[in-house]
């Protein structure tokens, strides 16, 4: 039986990489992330992906967002 698996979820709602870096458009939590599986790979300005099969739930991303627009999601 497998457990519980953890991973960071942005909400594209709230998320706005403009706010947390006007002059360059770099989301703070994708900067945050160490293990790289969350990046803006559309570049500047845009709202970054996390690689969720990768995500090593360190939270680092969720502490180091701003806006809170990385949350916790939970499957099982």
């Amino acid at each position: 039986m497998q457990g519980k698996k953890s991973f960071a979820m942005v909400d594209y709602e709230k998320c706005e990489p403009r706010k947390c870096s006007p002059d360059e458009g770099i989301c703070a939590a994708a900067a945050a992330c160490t293990h790289r599986v969350m990046k803006q790979i559309d570049g500047r300005f845009e709202p970054p992906i996390v690689f969720q099969d990768l995500c090593m739930g360190c939270w680092d991303c969720i502490e180091a967002c701003p806006l809170e627009a990385v949350q916790i999601r939970h499957i099982t």
